[in-house]
């Protein structure tokens, strides 16, 4: 199996991990003085340091991906997917070890941790498939003249990933980046360094050319290197709306071609004819999955009518969830502690809480950042936690006369990431297909995320920059189209 790059062996690395370090033009460099610790969200232990990046490791990582980009480009299509074929076959063999590290360094429970590194196989079959999908075009345009357009990389281009999916969402870019002949840097969340290490290893494995794909450590100030930095073409962000909307005013300030995806506020909605037993089961593993800790999870269950019988149900199947069996921490003590103050002051708003998962713990495991499932009924449009994102396992149920009243609080909300209905009625199906003002809409199912080669993305301020950020539109943004035009003499 692949391994980490080596630990330091001073004093400081006591850490299982040790501290981690940049992966710049093939090698492993030190990332900078400044150390932060990483926690294992379960435990609370301190289970490696991460380096703090800044501007110079950023330089040197651009300075490696430029140097390599002239060999990588020129590289045909069908060459470069091969390394990602080989990459492929090594996230296969290390399945069960990137499972465990994804458990180990975000919390997640093994079901959810193997899920996430199945779902990076997915993507990386897409990016295998590339010759077959981002082909060029031509055409005689009339007698003897002849025009093309053909795809180029865009370059050097940066990803800057979340902490919630250490593994896949930066195969939302990666894969697809590199076969369409751009070089890369990685900035991965600080909180969740190692995966992304990993990542690094098994690209060299798989025999991607040294500099063609850099990891560099950081937080903010690495971030706001990689959007001031002219030698990067483009980047992509994934994280909160706040910090969204700032990393693509500034990158595009830089005149980068940017593409950067913020919170989500997502509704489902609950119709009286829907079938109970199944509704309750993915409106409950859509709140609660991943620990509420992804941007397609269900935080506002619009309940149209008389539908207690099936809230009730959620109720249920969410208090089968146990945090440290079926359920796992959130990613730290700071998220914890503001996931509880949403619900203590829902609550003195006047929601009424079903089920309370505030104080949660996990046996054996007390220093954990544990939130169990929580469900609260009574909550209002205004109130602040049908409004906000809480990213935890919380669910807030807003009582609607009528479908039309739910679409109305479905489209007031700024958000537009993704909406779903339950309903046996093909009617109302088609009118929350046709009226949610969401990107992703789905029907009857509670995490309506796109499959290959659909693309991943949403609307409002759920999204900042044009197209999606994997799947065909994707290829767009990694991509720049040459148009030629030829005419030969007879």
């Amino acid at each position: 199996m692949t391994t980490i790059a080596p630990p330091d062996a001073s004093p400081e690395a006591a850490p299982r991990h040790g501290t981690v370090r940049n992966h710049v033009g093939g090698a492993w460099v030190d990332g900078g003085a400044e150390l932060l610790d990483v926690h294992a969200p379960a435990t609370g232990a301190v289970i490696a340091r991460v380096p703090l990046s800044g501007p110079a490791e950023v330089d040197a990582a651009v300075r490696a991906a430029r140097a390599a980009l002239p060999g990588w480009a020129a590289t045909p299509l069908k060459e470069r997917v091969q390394v990602l074929f080989r990459y492929r076959a090594l996230l296969e063999r290390d399945a069960d070890a990137l499972t465990a590290l994804i458990v180990e360094e975000h919390g997640k429970v093994e079901v959810e941790a193997r899920a996430e590194i199945l779902k990076a196989i997915e993507l990386t079959e897409f990016a295998c498939a590339l010759p077959q999908v981002a082909t060029g075009e031509v055409l005689e345009v009339s007698r003897g003249v002849e025009c093309r357009a053909d795809r180029h990389p865009v370059g050097v281009v940066a990803s800057v990933a979340p902490f919630n999916f250490p593994v896949m969402v930066p195969h939302w870019t990666v894969p697809n980046a590199l076969a369409l002949g751009n070089c890369m840097l990685l900035k991965p969340s600080e909180l969740v360094p190692l995966s992304a290490t990993r990542m690094a290893a098994l690209l060299a494995e798989a025999g991607l050319p040294a500099g063609v794909f850099n990891v560099v450590h950081g937080g903010q100030a690495a971030v706001e290197a990689l959007c001031d930095h002219p030698g990067i073409d483009a980047l992509t962000f994934v994280g909160s709306t706040r910090v969204a909307t700032l990393v693509y005013r500034r990158a595009t300030a830089a005149l980068k071609r940017a593409l950067a995806l913020g919170g989500a506020k997502n509704h489902l909605i609950v119709m009286p004819d829907a079938e109970p037993r199944g509704t309750a089961a993915n409106v409950a593993a859509s709140m609660a999955g991943c620990s509420g800790q992804r941007c397609m999870a269900a935080s506002v269950m619009l309940a149209v009518a008389d539908v207690d019988p099936i809230l009730e149900r959620v109720v249920e199947e969410a208090r089968r969830l146990v945090p440290g069996d079926t359920l796992g921490p959130v990613i730290s003590r700071e998220a914890k502690a503001r996931i509880e103050r949403h619900v203590t002051e829902a609550e003195r708003a006047g929601a009424r809480v079903l089920l309370d998962g505030r104080g949660a713990t996990a046996p054996g495991r007390e220093g954990g950042y544990w939130v169990g499932p929580t469900v609260l009924d009574g909550v209002t449009p205004d109130m602040r936690i049908a409004r906000e994102e809480v990213f935890g396992p919380v669910l807030a149920v807003v009582r609607a006369a009528d479908l039309d009243a739910a679409l109305a609080v479905e489209n007031a909300s700024p958000y537009g990431n993704a909406a779903s209905v339950f309903t046996t009625s093909g009617g109302a199906a088609r009118a929350v297909m046709e009226r949610a003002q969401a990107g992703m809409v789905g029907v009857n199912v509670g995490v309506p995320v796109p499959r290959e080669p659909f693309g991943f993305g949403g609307w409002g301020e759920s999204a900042f920059g044009a197209g999606d950020i994997t799947g065909k539109g994707s290829i767009e943004f990694w991509t720049r189209t040459k148009k030629t035009t030829t005419r030969w003499g007879t």
